[in-house]
């Protein structure tokens, strides 16, 4: 029952190349710094990742990206990664863009059971009728554009049918763990995290603090043990944010 391993490079070292791994994070708040910094060490390749987003050019999921460790992203906010940009453009990434409630609740059905669900956003656009490019030439014609998905009406209004998104391994940040692996997250450092924790097959939690069995108020857990494999009680987090507005006069 005690989950916590002494690295997150012992954690992340049997993903392997071609996984689909499960990012947390909005922006590079809640994101697992030690987690995607030992699959940069891991040098695994041909991932499928997923993401609200792919960090920025030097920090987060930015620096697998940068690498050329990810083959592919599901995510719906990519515009602050210029890298990123170069990779889609020039054909040397595939991108499936996706509605940010859209992406959370494809998770969220992952983790349910439910394989596929009807939603009003994106119907009548690309995202229904097909036709986004996911991935570009080296030309710059588009290799690969995304098909045309099911819709239906419900009561006068027409829904688009989304998959749910299961992934091989999830990679999740919280703020308190103890070693059953019961998770408390911090405000909004919590976003896409709990969806992802229950929509993995294998999910690492790094965590700030760890607390014995017992001491976290159950009330006040928000992803239980059972969801979670393994726990990796991470320091001197970085915390970055994305971008820094100076207001003048």
């Amino acid at each position: 029952m005690n989950k916590v391993v002494p690295s997150a490079l012992e954690a992340c070292r049997d993903i392997p190349n071609g996984a689909t791994v499960l990012a947390g994070g909005f922006g590079l708040c809640g994101i697992p710094e030690h987690c995607i910094a030992a699959l940069r060490e891991l040098g695994t390749r041909n991932l499928t990742v997923v993401s609200n987003n792919c960090g920025v050019d030097d920090f987060g999921l930015g620096i697998l990206l940068r690498n050329r460790q990810i083959a592919k992203m599901i995510s719906s906010y990519v515009g602050e990664n210029k890298e990123f940009e170069r990779q889609y453009l020039s054909g040397e990434l595939e991108v499936e863009l996706c509605p940010q409630g859209t992406l959370a609740e494809r998770l969220r059905a992952g983790g349910a059971g439910i394989p596929a669900f009807f939603t009003p956003t994106g119907a009548e656009t690309v995202v229904s009728e097909g036709g986004l490019p996911l991935k570009y030439a080296a030309d710059g014609s588009i290799a690969k554009a995304s098909t045309r998905k099911e819709t239906r009406e419900f009561d006068g209004r027409t829904y688009v049918l989304e998959p749910a998104i299961v992934g091989d391994f999830a990679i999740i940040k919280a703020w308190k763990a103890d070693r059953f692996g019961n998770l408390v997250y911090r405000h909004t450092a919590a976003n896409f995290n709990p969806m992802m924790a229950t929509a993995a097959r294998i999910t690492i939690a790094e965590v700030e603090e760890l607390a014995e069995v017992g001491e976290l108020d159950p009330d006040h857990i928000h992803t239980p043990g059972i969801f979670v494999h393994r726990v990796v009680h991470g320091k001197n987090y970085e915390k970055r944010i994305e971008r820094r507005t100076t207001r003048k006069g």
